[in-house]
């Protein structure tokens, strides 16, 4: 039976309002809705009076004057990234001039060239105030975060934890409305998966993404996804054994359900589970992985 995620796609948004989450937790959401960014990008606003902020969206004058307008009064104490693709990182630029606060984040762009074009959809202008690594905290009163790199979605992903709450800011890591696109040359499926599987062993008690509705159950949730990957790569073996040795043929025949508008994204994330798959010997490839490269099994 194929692996049944327990996707959560009712959400209603109240574009710009400051909603509470939780006695330590606000959100405010960007109208940048998309077939990638689910109803926007969800700004997070942690504690009461001096404050840290996750993720302040894209670059949207009216975004950023509702957050602003919800931060009115209080002091932001950090601003912290969980990478850098344009519909979570821009808007940093205008919250730090506003309010003096540095940012934080793992570093810049990772993003590289894959073969003749270069990747789309990075902020490749931002540059973290204070490098943030594994394990590093950032305090203010009555909250506590903890940095916890995640990288497979972008090489500079980072997971925030909410200690009082236990609560995980999950960015793009793990969504609950849909599975994350791993995109190389920066996403890296090898990653996605070892940083997945941190997550199994951790106490909390709920995932909060930067798209979407908070996950219960975060731990179960997790593993379901891991179930999810190996699925998939047990379906480009079938592909593969079946005579389909283009990543087109084989989304083909894998995302035939799926809406063709979606089947480039479909393509990256095959893209990166076979050049995962070519790195353990489990598959071959005629030059070097890409999308027009020709796969095949070994005999």
């Amino acid at each position: 039976m194929p692996v049944d995620i327990p996707f959560r796609r009712d959400m209603n948004v109240d574009y710009g309002a400051a909603v509470a989450l939780s006695p330590l937790v606000r959100r405010v959401v960007a109208r940048n809705p998309s077939m990638f960014t689910f109803k926007g990008t969800g700004t997070y606003v942690l504690g009461h009076g001096r404050v840290a902020v996750i993720d302040p969206g894209p670059d949207l004058t009216e975004h950023v004057d509702a957050l602003l307008a919800a931060l009115r009064g209080e002091t932001v104490a950090a601003i912290l990234l969980t990478h850098t693709h344009l519909d979570h990182s821009p808007a940093a630029r205008a919250l730090k001039a506003a309010t003096g606060a540095k940012t934080y984040g793992f570093g810049p762009h990772g993003g590289g060239v894959d073969g003749d074009k270069v990747e789309e959809g990075g902020d490749h202008d931002f540059l973290p105030d204070v490098p943030t690594r594994d394990g590093d905290v950032v305090a203010g009163p009555g909250w506590t975060v903890e940095a916890l790199h995640t990288p497979g979605h972008t090489s500079n992903h980072l997971c925030f934890g909410l200690r009082e709450e236990k609560t995980l800011f999950t960015g793009d890591h793990v969504m609950g409305w849909s599975t994350t696109v791993i995109s190389p040359p920066d996403g890296d499926m090898r990653a996605y998966m070892a940083s997945l599987r941190r997550l199994l062993p951790r106490e909390d008690r709920l995932f909060v993404p930067t798209h979407g509705v908070p996950i219960p159950e975060p731990q179960k949730y997790a593993a379901l996804l891991i179930e999810h990957r190996l699925e998939r790569e047990g379906e480009i073996l079938k592909a593969l054994a079946a005579g389909h040795a283009t990543i087109p043929a084989m989304v083909a025949v894998i995302y035939a359900q799926v809406d063709k508008r979606l089947h480039g994204a479909a393509g990256r994330s095959v893209l990166a589970h076979l050049r995962h798959m070519v790195e353990e010997g489990r598959v071959l490839v005629d030059g070097t992985p890409s999308i027009g490269a020709r796969y095949s099994l070994p005999r």
